[in-house]
């Protein structure tokens, strides 16, 4: 029998604020945001959204395999769709912004 390749998802979980890194289904990692307009603030329709990336958790167990860097990537490019800004709390991010600089025209300063 062969083994099926491992598929990882990333999707935007907009009810908790994160998205979510699932590896054959199973929740390995989020990466946490905070967006003002989910707290009742409200922006000026012309205003460009700025949301802060909080945190980056990948599960113990699947830590050190590249998988933060596979969610991360893909939340920007989600967050480049949206047409957010970035506010990059979490060092993990912003090592990743540093490393990778096609991303760096989505980030505002903290």
């Amino acid at each position: 029998m062969i083994a099926e390749s491992p598929t990882a998802e990333v999707t935007n979980n907009a009810g908790q604020n994160r998205f979510e890194l699932r590896l054959n289904g199973d929740l390995v990692g989020i990466l946490g945001y905070y967006d003002l307009d989910t707290r009742g603030a409200r922006r000026p329709s012309s205003a460009t959204p700025v949301v802060s990336f909080m945190h980056t958790v990948i599960v113990e167990d699947f830590g050190h395999r590249g998988l933060a860097a596979v969610m991360v990537r893909r939340a920007l490019d989600a967050a480049r769709g949206y047409g957010w800004k970035i506010r990059p709390v979490c060092t993990y991010l912003q090592r990743f912004v540093a490393d990778n600089p096609e991303y760096r025209d989505l980030i505002v300063p903290v």
